[in-house]
């Protein structure tokens, strides 16, 4: 009865032994984690009959707000995340995500990947350099300073605004993403921000949605991009509203003035919705 008993206990700890030495090292306890081969989750369909109110926006998310970190980092790839401007380019690169002109955001004016890293390049052409010996004219230096992606600290969104009676819900659509970066003088005097290009928000989010973005609340909960979007996680505040001059919040109000402009137009939309129910 012993030797039965020992033997079988020899046999346990072999098998064990064994199916030990074949498990594979994984970054977490609970094995690969994340799904890739997630897709977005559709929106509803929405006919232009349903649409009894709608406001077209367009706001800037800036990612130096404590908000808005997790779309800014990690700078390099860390841990299988990457940074939303390195998904989007990534995208780029894949022809997963079509690229517009920084001027175009109707979508109309495509560019190629080779020509979204010229615009992303910066090239500086020094001109009037003279030999201090000789006294004769030098040809023209240009440098060129390679892309760095922790130079996007903006984000420009267009997005529309829509009641839909059918449904009777009041929800954001988001149309496009633009990243901007500061431009500083030689004296390092900011000068103004550059949008580099527009994308079709619809069309990157079957890139977004493949991406996670640090949940700061649980490790074992990790959002996408497109889940950070779609549940408008990110701070943000509003430059334009569709107006008959077409024209920015800046052009007409500066400092503490534009930014209770801007509030003023998120609570108008918070007001219209308000005053649709009876209570």
């Amino acid at each position: 009865m012993f030797k039965t008993f020992l033997v079988s206990v020899l046999i346990v700890f072999g098998l064990t032994q064994t199916s030990l030495a074949q498990i594979s090292p994984t970054n977490t306890v609970w094995g690969d984690g994340y799904n890739f081969d997630r897709v977005p989750v559709p929106y509803p369909n929405l006919r232009k009959a349903d649409v009894f109110f709608a406001k077209r926006i367009w706001r800037v998310i800036d990612l130096r707000e404590k908000i808005n970190h997790p779309l800014y980092y990690p700078i390099s790839p860390t841990n299988g995340r990457i940074s939303l401007m390195s998904s989007i380019l990534k995208g780029i690169e894949e022809n997963s995500i079509t690229a517009y002109r920084a001027t175009d955001d109707e979508f109309k004016s495509p560019m190629s990947p080779e020509e979204v890293k010229g615009v992303l390049m910066k090239i500086d052409t020094i001109k009037d350099r003279f030999d201090p010996f000789t006294g004769a004219q030098l040809p023209d230096t240009t440098i060129t300073t390679p892309f760095d992606v922790a130079s996007v600290t903006m984000f420009r969104l267009k997005e529309d605004w829509v009641f839909d009676r059918q449904r009777s819900v009041l929800e954001c659509r988001i149309l496009g993403i633009c990243p901007l970066r500061e431009e500083y003088d030689i004296e390092g005097n900011l000068k103004g921000t550059r949008a580099d290009f527009w994308i079709y928000f619809p069309q990157a989010r079957n890139v977004l949605v493949k991406n996670e973005v640090f949940n700061r609340f649980n490790d074992g909960q990790r959002l996408t991009y497109d889940d950070w979007f779609f549940k408008r996680l990110f701070g943000s505040y509003v430059i334009k509203e569709t107006n008959v001059y077409d024209r920015y919040i800046v052009s007409y109000a500066t400092n503490l003035d534009a930014l209770l402009e801007s509030e003023r137009v998120e609570n108008d939309t918070f007001i219209f919705e308000h005053d649709l129910w009876e209570y």
